[in-house]
């Protein structure tokens, strides 16, 4: 029992000093490198031809067909580690199951369903909608119906195609779409927040940090309630935060933020003398 007590430690902790560290460290440096460089090449590239929404909708259309190329094979590895990590784990916690601490992860874990993030969904957009409304108020209205739709339908191709089954006691399937949908909404929120006010950069990340808890307490009630396997969370985490990354380049694409890179100066032609 006390693996299980750990385990809830260790998904708050993780997240509150593995965010902030990649924020102020690993995250300038991809910024910087040559990778992000290209990337804002296409992304000026598309926007001469096709407008900002139209190369939105192209990161967005490629950037969710990318992801399900990356999560599909992902999906089939982590099926095969069913009978040597998923049962032991799934068998470890039923039989230590303790009913204060169940009924606690069946109320926290509920907000990773469809119909309480539909609500958060609407209200989010709404309230942003009357933030922006000396701006582009339709964006907000946009996108948090969108971010809902896009997890939803991203990850029914993926549990269609995977198909790996569920555990005996519930129907949830590859990858947690709990934890998908509440990294979604939320940092989908966060990054709203973000183009709405001029926040410091530790106020950013904070929201990071915050949204990066939210998914982790959510993966670890999904396995506690047997909702999940533990593989089925681990993918969940990993298709939310590609998808996340995806609409939130599609957000910041169309909100004009991608801006291409600067031309390097061309180094000087040293002319030759005629005859030598």
């Amino acid at each position: 029992m006390l693996i299980i007590y750990a385990f809830a430690v260790l998904v708050v902790v993780l997240p509150a000093v593995l965010v902030p560290v990649a924020a102020t460290r690993w995250v300038p440096a991809l910024r910087a490198g040559r990778a992000a460089e290209r990337l804002r090449l296409a992304v000026a590239a598309l926007d001469g031809v096709l407008g900002r929404f139209g190369t939105a909708l192209v990161v967005l259309l490629a950037g969710s067909a990318a992801v399900v190329a990356v999560c599909w094979p992902l999906g089939e590895a982590l099926s095969r580690l069913e009978p040597h990590v998923d049962w032991p784990v799934f068998e470890y916690v039923h039989a230590r199951r303790v009913t204060g601490w169940a009924e606690l992860n069946a109320f926290v874990t509920a907000i990773g369903d469809r119909y309480p993030l539909k609500w958060v969904t609407v209200v989010a957009a709404l309230v942003f909608a009357v933030l922006w409304r000396h701006r582009r108020w339709w964006v907000p209205l946009l996108a948090m119906p969108l971010q809902f739709a896009l997890e939803q339908y991203t990850q029914e191709i993926l549990a269609t195609v995977v198909d790996r089954g569920h555990p005996p006691t519930d129907l949830g399937t590859y990858p947690s779409g709990g934890c998908a949908r509440v990294m979604l909404t939320f940092g989908t929120i966060a990054l709203l927040a973000g183009l709405t006010w001029r926040l410091p950069r530790a106020g950013r990340i904070a929201l990071a940090t915050g949204v990066a808890l939210l998914v982790a307490v959510e993966g670890y009630t999904r396995i506690y309630a047997e909702k999940h396997w533990l593989t089925d969370v681990l993918g969940g985490w990993i298709f939310g935060s590609l998808l996340f990354g995806v609409m939130a380049l599609a957000l910041l694409v169309a909100e004009g933020r991608i801006r291409p890179p600067a031309r390097r100066p061309e180094p000087a032609r040293q002319e030759v003398p005629a005859g030598g």
